[in-house]
């Protein structure tokens, strides 16, 4: 068989042709970390068609790497493995290792079963569905991040490299020598920088590359989060993407930009330069979707407790249900109306978030905005969205956010069942641990009044 019909000849092909020793075979996981065995590439062909035993009930482990109870996936299925299987079309070289290269998988188990729990999988099956309505889906995550010293994390300034206020400061841009090799080190490693710098905040930087097409685009953001914090932990760095690692300093996040391109045509299928809004009718059915499904889909944007102390009013983080036009503390931003630049950006997703289940969340809800075809709301008041109080706040806390999450059959469904079920059930587990942690800031407040 030929490698042009054959995907794991050419994958072989292609290792060969780039000198390639050790194959990763990565799977990125509940919480959007990269679990992996390293392959030596004598082994990979048969690895590659038969499968990689893969413990199946990874995809049922908390942030803290504990066994789920209840999460379907651990003693009911017998503590059973999947079988990884490789996309070709994942493989990236790592120029920080000799003669290594990654490549994403998707897991089945025994008799092809497929894994429907991993967020990868729930990405593809939605991208499925926007082309089979004749789209594809552009899309790309912009990311905030802190860049911490790991030796100084006990220190006052808890890693931080430099403090106060210094967003685009040229001098800080290369604060570190790690800085100076980072950019051209993640171009090497196939992400398309764009553009570098310092964010808002002290040690808070912000990284953007260039948009991807459908499951490529999602793949890109899943490389370059996991690549970059595999870097930084390198030089002696944290690179951390909690959405907000210190109090009174500013959050994390990572703003999806989305757009649905017509497959027949070539073009961008939110833009309508005739309309008064800038923006196509499709773009505003998929818009009223995302608002309509915006409290359920919170806890897959913001996943874990500490999310929702980023989501407040003037803090260029949205705070409630809302769109607008340029308005950056709307939830959904429209951007470039009137051009083929047209493209919706999805602010209130953390930087912890996972990108698959950012990305999964934003095009569910949008695809079920086009199903039900509801015209767009009015933007409301004309102030910006933060300072509308007639707008629907967000769930303010994790367990609000999953009860809402839980009580949209529509949104469920889309997702798939066995993945909310699989995902509530991890995350419900964690703030069971959550609950029961007794804060510094408590034993500070009531020790010695009590």
């Amino acid at each position: 068989m030929s490698s042009e019909v054959d995907p794991v000849g050419r994958l072989m092909a292609e290792l060969s042709e780039r000198q390639i020793e050790y194959l990763r075979f990565e799977l990125p996981d509940l919480h959007g970390v990269s679990r992996s065995k390293t392959v030596p590439v004598d082994k990979v062909e048969g690895y590659a068609r038969h499968g990689l035993n893969f413990y199946g009930g990874v995809l049922g482990l908390d942030t803290a790497s504990n066994v789920v109870p209840g999460s379907r996936l651990h003693t009911e299925r017998n503590y059973a493995d999947q079988n990884l299987f490789p996309d070709p079309d994942s493989l990236r070289v790592l120029p920080w290792l000799e003669h290594t290269a990654s490549v994403l998988c998707l897991g089945y188990w025994d008799g092809g079963e497929p894994q429907r729990a991993a967020p990868r999988w729930v990405f593809s099956e939605l991208v499925k569905k926007a082309n089979a309505l004749g789209y594809d889906v552009m899309l790309g995550h912009e990311y905030e991040y802190y860049l911490l010293d790991a030796q100084s994390l006990d220190t006052p300034a808890r890693g931080r490299m430099f403090e106060g206020l210094h967003i685009f400061n040229t001098v800080r841009n290369h604060w570190a020598p790690f800085l100076d090799t980072l950019v051209p080190t993640l171009r090497a490693y196939g992400i398309d920088i764009v553009t570098h710098n310092t964010e808002y905040a002290g040690s808070q930087f912000e990284t953007v590359y260039g948009p991807g097409m459908n499951l490529a685009g999602a793949d890109k953001a899943f490389a370059f989060k996991n690549g970059l914090k595999e870097l930084a932990h390198r030089n002696g760095l944290i690179a951390s993407f909690m959405a907000k690692p210190f109090a009174g300093m500013a959050g994390s996040g990572c703003h999806l930009h989305l757009s649905l391109w017509d497959r027949k045509t070539g073009r961008n299928a939110f833009m309508d330069a005739e309309a008064a809004a800038g923006f196509s009718d499709l773009a505003g059915h998929f818009i009223e979707g995302v608002l309509a499904h915006g409290a359920a889909m919170m806890p897959l944007i913001n996943p874990t407790p500490n999310c929702y102390h980023r989501v407040k009013p003037h803090t260029f983080a949205p705070s409630n249900i809302s769109w607008g036009v340029q308005d950056r503390s709307a939830m959904v931003r429209v951007k470039a109306t009137g051009d083929e630049r047209t493209h919706i950006e999805m602010r209130g997703g953390s930087a912890a978030s996972n990108p698959y289940l950012l990305a999964s969340a934003v095009l569910a809800a949008g695809l079920l905005g086009l199903e039900a075809k509801a015209p767009l709301r009015e933007q409301g008041r004309e102030t910006t969205s933060e300072d509308n109080p007639d707008l629907t706040p967000f769930p303010q806390s994790l367990p609000l956010a999953l009860d809402a999450l839980e009580a949209d059959d529509d949104l469920r469904v889309i997702l798939g069942e066995e993945f909310v079920e699989v995902f509530t059930a991890v995350k419900r587990f964690e703030l069971a641990r959550f609950a029961a942690h007794v804060t510094d800031w408590e034993t500070n407040e009531y020790l010695e009044l009590y």
